[in-house]
């Protein structure tokens, strides 16, 4: 079973790009912004999951 993180770290990429997405359409380049940032923030939870996995797959 996947780390947590890693659900949520896919989940908050998605959500991210939908929000930029949104951005572009309307032009409302905060919520891009945001969208984008979400996105890294989604990228680095999922990474810190797949190292715990790792880990956790190691020690087994």
């Amino acid at each position: 079973m996947p780390d947590h993180d890693r659900v949520e770290g896919a989940a908050r990429n998605l959500e991210g790009k939908a929000k930029e997405l949104a951005g572009k359409v309307t032009g409302d380049q905060k919520l891009r912004a945001e969208g984008e940032a979400d996105q890294v923030s989604g990228k680095v939870q999922n990474a810190v999951g797949g190292l715990k996995d790792t880990l956790r797959d190691n020690r087994n």
